[in-house]
């Protein structure tokens, strides 16, 4: 197998994923997935750290939202590795906008907000989990949540029946 399959990406556990106390049954979703699990860490995030990590969308309208949302409580960050993990995890997670998302997913199973509702309401859309979207945005998002002492390489009884 090619190295170049095997990714890495962050994942978050949203503070409405931790409130809710659904994390181990996110988490247990990518493990049994055959995903491997190289950092984890829980962190409550400030607004400071907030503009770092969307920084693409600090001058846009609906930032504040964002940044209200993601400070409001502590959230765990997954540094995740697996065959093609940014695709396969997306996929997982489902469409952004839980109303969207198919029955199977993890939002479609676990969340129902919609755009509309959070506009009207003027708050982020709770849909429980961020993933990376590209080999891009994984890479400069492990650089922000993790150090390469938090990473870790280790064996799993998958890479024996996957790799």
């Amino acid at each position: 197998m090619p190295e170049s399959l095997i990714q890495r990406t962050l994942v978050l556990l949203k503070p409405d994923a931790v409130q809710r106390g659904i994390m181990g049954n996110l988490i247990t979703r990518f493990e049994n997935a055959g995903l491997k699990i190289v950092g984890m860490k829980m962190v409550w995030v400030d607004d400071a750290f907030s503009k770092k990590h969307y920084s693409a969308h600090v001058e846009k309208p609906f930032y504040k939202g964002l940044e209200e949302f993601i400070t409001f409580g502590p959230l765990v960050a997954l540094a995740i590795e697996g065959i093609e993990a940014i695709e396969t995890i997306r996929k997982m997670v489902g469409s952004t906008e839980p109303k969207k998302a198919l029955p199977g997913t993890i939002r479609g199973d676990f969340a129902h907000h919609s755009y509309p509702y959070a506009d009207k309401k003027g708050i982020a859309i709770k849909n429980l989990i961020h993933a990376s979207d590209s080999i891009e945005s994984a890479n400069k998002e492990l650089n922000l949540w993790f150090t390469s002492e938090e990473l870790h390489t280790y064996k799993t009884v998958h890479e024996l029946h996957v790799f």
